[in-house]
């Protein structure tokens, strides 16, 4: 039988007592009956499952605090409209990618992370997650719950709570959008991974708009399939794409991501999904506008 790991050096780390049946774990495992998220290390690469078929979150063992996975990459999409926000709310710790690089990269944020799950709580050594302190704190918490009574609004929000079954349950539902929108700043910024299929994600967007409106932004990451959306509190009218893509060359030299790609691949989304009037002369005026369907 072929390995299902990367590498024929992999290791599975698991989240069970000494003496425990090796191989009836991993029958579970292989099946898909182990309940708990584990570890496959494969050489240089620490990865978080809930199964063998996705990786959850990725870590380079010798750069721990780097974005090794492309959709974590992308939802640091924020910084291209808010480069020093001083509040940040993570929903979903997972393997603490997005947790880590916030924390190491912008010294000026106060970050929360919500994890309800106590399983995935434990391997939090395991993926170098800082221990709190004056300025970062994990919490254990139901995500919507923790945003029902958010004590204080955020200026950048990420949701990335995922399960073996794909995008928490919870997160599929019209107050948890608008909780999410009541919990931003004024100039507040939300992020969401839609990890689902195409049905999902329709159900998922369709939420988004009733809340945030049409002015949001998306991000199709491939090969991972991943969906990112960005969402933001104050409506957009007119997007400086020109500003956006300047701000964009000095943060891909900051933080060595590919931010103008990005500028790039939201133009052409947000062009294809609105519709620009041609300029036109009215009343001797030049006009050019922005029709919503």
């Amino acid at each position: 039988m072929a390995s299902p790991f990367p590498t024929a050096d992999s290791v599975l780390r698991l989240l069970e007592p000494d003496g425990s049946s090796p191989n009836l774990l991993w029958d579970r495992v292989f099946t898909g009956t182990y309940d708990k998220p584990f570890i496959v290390d494969s050489g240089r690469i620490r990865s978080l499952h809930f199964d063998l078929d996705c990786v959850q979150s990725s870590m380079d063992l010798d750069d721990p605090y780097e974005l090794s996975l492309a959709y974590t990459r992308n939802m640091m999409a924020f910084l291209l409209f808010n480069s020093a926000p001083e509040r940040i709310l993570l929903l979903g710790l997972g393997g603490g990618s997005l947790a880590k690089f916030c924390y190491r990269q912008l010294p000026s944020s106060a970050i929360t992370v919500i994890e309800v799950n106590p399983d995935v709580l434990a391997l939090r050594d395991a993926f170098r997650i800082p221990a709190d302190d004056a300025r970062f704190r994990v919490v254990r918490e139901d995500a919507c719950t923790y945003l029902g009574n958010l004590p204080y609004r955020k200026d950048v929000l990420l949701a990335d709570a995922c399960d073996r079954e794909g995008i928490a349950s919870g997160l599929n539902a019209l107050e948890f959008y608008q909780n999410a929108w009541n919990g931003l700043s004024e100039h507040g910024v939300f992020v969401t991974n839609l990890c689902a299929n195409q049905e999902d994600c329709a159900s998922h967007l369709t939420k988004i708009r009733r809340v945030f409106g049409e002015g949001y932004m998306q991000l199709s990451v491939r090969p991972d399939g991943n969906l990112i959306v960005l969402a933001f509190k104050e409506r957009l009218e007119n997007i400086e794409w020109d500003r956006l893509t300047s701000t964009a060359d000095n943060l891909r030299r900051e933080y060595r991501i590919p931010f103008p790609h990005y500028v790039r691949r939201m133009a052409l989304d947000w062009k294809s999904r609105h519709r620009w009037t041609e300029p036109a002369v009215l009343s001797g005026r030049v006009s050019q506008s922005l029709i919503v369907r």
